[in-house]
């Protein structure tokens, strides 16, 4: 009876054990589970479901590549905001960080005559001891201001070109900005006059590295213009000016309308410094319409001082009535002067002075002149502007000339030496200039000597033409100029090859110098040497052929110290045959050499400009037999 109560009493502890430890195990696993669902669902709520999410018992275990460490840090407060932070076991990783992008070099030079600064960042890798000296040298006894900063990462494929040609360029601009990057140089300068810009722009583009680009903002200042002079007249010929100057471009372009409107053709003007008023334009416009209500005449303006000239025979009380208004027109700070001569008896003979100058540079003095003094001293004028080997004088003396005779002499003949050619007359009433020059502003500067020297009021024609083959800056002949005279050079003589090869034949090496002295004098051409053959032998033979030949004649004319870096050699083969392949003439024409001048500034095939006389241009005929077995 005892035991049986033992029993009972054991089974009833044992059986409540059991349902206890059910009980727990029950509860630990929906612990779990709310746990693990309930930092899951946060985690995915901010977008983090690359994190894994694990509940072991009381902890969760976070797992998985987090972006960032900042990214990770927020899983574990995010986790830690569902369950105790205690409880959360953080195994995540970080995905690696890329490597730092290397920073972008650049260095800037500015030069002036102050002395030389250069800041920017430059790789470590940069010579920094070489570049400085090269400033120190660049510099001179100028100062060189050292703000550069380095950083060890690899250069960029053309830094040390970019740099090498800055340093370069900066040894000819003595006042400058020069911007460096790895494929860029950009320059911004200033130069004293136009033919210096345009010299230096030149140069520049050639010493360039093929794989740079140069961006070039080069400037000249505006002439200084003394005295501030426009002449107009209106003739039986036409209307023109023999000077004009403007202070501004819409001065000029309001002066330029008042003589189209005049009857001038395509006139231009010079914008330059030295205005003495800011109301130029009022004056100037004033003037021209009243010389255009007159007819025919001059109107000068020099400074402030206007001189109205009507033609011989116009009608006083129209003369009259035009003064009037221009004189009530013009601003206060102008002075108007003006004169109506009376008609010239055409049986008169005046006195008068002559000179002129030769192409070739010789001068003759002949006419009249006051006494002994003036004979020599224009001769020795002339000498010491001309020289002394190039004057012939033949003036001779009377005494009945104006008092101020030696005056208009010397400004005419200092008028003359500003002229390639021409001549000067020299009247008691006037003074006549004709001739031609390579300056575009020689009738502007002529006209302000004139002006100057003479006086006010006096009447001088200036008759100057522009010759552009004559300008020290323009007179380089144009592209397509330079493209018409080698198709006359190469029309006149073929460039031959030695049978069967490449080697240019020593016939054809006349040839070769005429072409190189020419394009010694065009600049830069973007120009294609081609070749081509006739269609005897196999296709790839007569390619590879075609494209020796064409380098043969680029490397003659570097041989000759033709600039070529803008030249391009290229082989067509067979391709494009200008004659009959069937007959031996049209294979002789075939085999040729053809120049091809690129439009600057395309690629297109279809834009460029063939030089058609120079195709023909090939092999002697003795070489037929020879490249129909070789496959020229």
């Amino acid at each position: 009876m005892r035991l049986s109560s033992l029993l009972t009493i054991f089974l009833t502890f044992a059986a409540a054990a059991m349902i206890s430890l059910v009980a727990a195990n029950f509860s630990v696993r929906l612990i779990e589970d709310n746990s693990e669902i309930g930092v899951r669902d946060a985690l995915d709520a901010k977008g983090m479901t690359w994190a894994e999410v694990e509940a072991n018992g009381l902890q969760v275990s976070l797992s998985g590549i987090a972006p960032t460490e900042a990214v990770r840090f927020s899983a574990l407060t995010t986790a830690g905001s569902v369950v105790d932070a205690a409880r959360v076991i953080d195994d995540m990783g970080v995905a690696a960080l890329e490597a730092l992008a290397a920073p972008k070099f650049s260095a800037e030079i500015l030069r002036n005559d102050s002395g030389l600064s250069v800041i920017g960042l430059i790789p470590t890798s940069t010579d920094r001891e070489y570049v400085l000296a090269r400033f120190n040298s660049i510099a001179g006894s100028s100062s060189v201001t050292d703000l550069l900063e380095t950083a060890d990462y690899p250069p960029p494929d053309g830094w040390a070109s970019a740099l090498e040609f800055a340093l370069s360029a900066m040894s000819s601009l003595p006042r400058a900005k020069v911007s460096i990057q790895a494929d860029s140089v950009a320059i911004t300068a200033i130069t004293d006059s136009a033919e210096e810009k345009s010299r230096l722009e030149q140069n520049l583009r050639r010493m360039v590295p093929d794989q740079i680009t140069l961006v070039l903002d080069i400037s000249a200042p505006r002439p200084v213009i003394t005295p501030f002079t426009t002449r107009f007249q209106i003739t039986a010929d036409g209307a023109s000016f023999d000077a004009c100057a403007a202070d501004t471009d819409l001065a000029a372009q309001r002066i330029l309308g008042a003589a189209k409107t005049a009857g001038a053709i395509d006139p231009r003007c010079t914008v330059g410094l030295g205005v003495p008023s800011p109301k130029w334009a009022d004056a100037v416009t004033a003037s021209i319409s009243a010389l255009a209500k007159l007819g025919e005449g001059s109107v000068t303006i020099v400074d402030a001082d206007i001189s109205l000239l009507a033609a011989p025979g116009t009608s006083q009380s129209d003369f009259d009535t035009v003064v009037g208004e221009l004189a009530n027109a013009l601003p206060p700070v102008f002075a108007l002067q003006s004169k109506l001569p009376q008609a010239d008896d055409p049986n008169a003979g005046p006195p008068e002075f002559t000179a002129t100058l030769s192409p070739e540079g010789q001068v003759q003095l002949r006419g009249r002149v006051n006494n002994d003094a003036l004979r020599d001293l224009t001769s020795s004028f002339a000498k010491a502007r001309f020289g002394s080997e190039k004057v012939y004088t033949a003036t001779r003396i009377v005494d009945d000339l104006p008092a101020d005779w030696a005056t208009r002499v010397l400004a005419g003949l200092e008028a003359l030496g500003k002229l390639e050619n021409g001549g000067v007359r020299v009247l008691p009433d006037k003074v006549i200039l004709t001739g031609n020059t390579g300056n575009p502003d020689a009738s502007t500067e002529i006209s302000a000597l004139l002006a100057g020297k003479l006086g006010e009021g006096s009447a001088f024609d200036v008759n100057v033409t522009y010759q552009k083959q004559l300008d020290p800056v323009l007179g380089l002949p144009s592209p397509a100029e330079c493209e018409a005279q080698i198709g006359e050079i190469v029309a006149a003589g073929k460039i031959n090859f030695e049978p069967g090869s490449a080697t240019i034949d020593a016939s054809a090496l006349g040839t070769m110098d005429s072409i190189s002295t020419l394009l010694k004098r065009c600049g830069d051409l973007q120009l294609e040497i081609q070749g081509y053959t006739d269609s005897q032998g196999r296709e790839e033979m007569n390619l590879a052929l075609s494209q020796s030949r064409a380098e043969s004649v680029l490397n003659e004319l570097r041989a000759r110290r033709v600039i070529t870096s803008s030249f391009n050699a290229k082989g067509y083969g067979e391709a494009s045959p200008v004659a009959d392949n069937d007959t031996e003439a049209g294979r002789e024409a075939n085999r040729r050499i053809e120049f091809r001048l690129i439009a600057t500034g395309t690629t297109d095939t279809s834009t460029e400009s063939t030089l058609e006389n120079a195709a023909q241009n090939g092999d002697t005929s003795s070489e037929q037999s020879t490249e129909e077995s070789a496959t020229e």
